[in-house]
């Protein structure tokens, strides 16, 4: 675990903007590639990239920062100057609301554009967990003793009873073996953010292996939701989030509602996609 890379003066350079970076880096060629197949430039992607990269960035700092106000009101510093703290849902709203004005800018159809920039979603949102398990900023799952569990003594949000935690009646509280001062050396968690790079990866090539087959606007898209969302749905089982609703914690309800909407439109814009082919042809 490398959480910080390295110094210069008062900069500091984090694995976690590293790899946020190497995501955005990913995500723009695999744009440039599907722009370039749909007939458009390649660099537009570039821009698409960028300001959904700016907009996701705002997106989810700003939902981490809502969710956690007291926290940030103790030192507003931490606000920007931080290397953890970044709410994927919240990022996933900046970008999109970012990619439909370059939609609108370019004139391409906003159904095409997300169908376009789905896979790369998928693929720099993997890319951009390796940076929390990196960085250590806290996403890691509950206490665990399975050969792969991990203990996480440099995480730049510290290894204590304070960040490693269990759910009790509902209610977060210190994990056995964590205090305030640190872990006993047993204590080790599960890789939550290995587990949704690996399932990330999964959804990208999936989308990558059927982007061609789909001859209906929308419908990777539709995909991409409905399986981000169930990769999100699932890991949160061993991820240690306050329980809010049913027993589901708040990112779950979220996933559960991605899931709802993918699935809800793949289905009508199968239905309707007759009625839409036809409307072309007699125009």
């Amino acid at each position: 675990m490398i959480p910080i890379l390295f110094r210069l003066g008062p900069i500091t350079i984090y694995s976690y903007g590293l790899m946020m970076a190497l995501g955005f880096i990913a995500a723009d060629l695999i744009c440039a590639s599907e722009f370039k197949r749909h007939g458009y430039k390649a660099e537009w992607a570039s821009t698409l990239i960028l300001w959904t990269a700016v907009c996701g960035i705002v997106g989810a700092r700003l939902y981490d920062v809502l969710n956690n106000w007291s926290q940030y009101a103790a030192d507003p510093r931490t606000i920007i100057f931080s290397g953890s703290g970044f709410v994927w849902y919240g990022g996933l709203a900046g970008g999109l609301i970012a990619s439909f004005f370059v939609a609108r800018y370019y004139k391409i159809r906003w159904l095409v554009l997300a169908d376009m920039a789905a896979p790369a979603l998928a693929l720099g949102h993997a890319i951009g967990r390796l940076g929390c398990q990196l960085s250590g900023d806290g996403d890691w799952g509950t206490v665990s003793n399975l050969p792969w569990a991990m203990a996480y003594h440099r995480a730049i949000v510290g290894w204590n009873g304070r960040t490693v935690m269990v759910l009790r009646n509902n209610h977060l509280v210190a994990a056995p073996g964590c205090t305030d001062s640190g872990c006993a050396p047993w204590v080790r968690v599960h890789p939550a953010p290995v587990y949704e790079t690996i399932l990330y990866t999964g959804v990208f090539l999936f989308l990558w292996s059927i982007r061609k087959k789909a001859h209906i606007d929308g419908q990777i898209f539709y995909l991409y939701l409905f399986l981000a969302g169930a990769c999100r749905f699932l890991v949160e089982f061993v991820r240690v989030n306050p329980r809010v609703l049913w027993g589901f914690s708040e990112a779950q309800i979220i996933a559960l509602l991605m899931m709802t909407v993918g699935t809800a439109a793949f289905a009508w814009s199968r239905v309707t996609a007759p009625s839409r082919v036809a409307a072309k042809q007699a125009a």
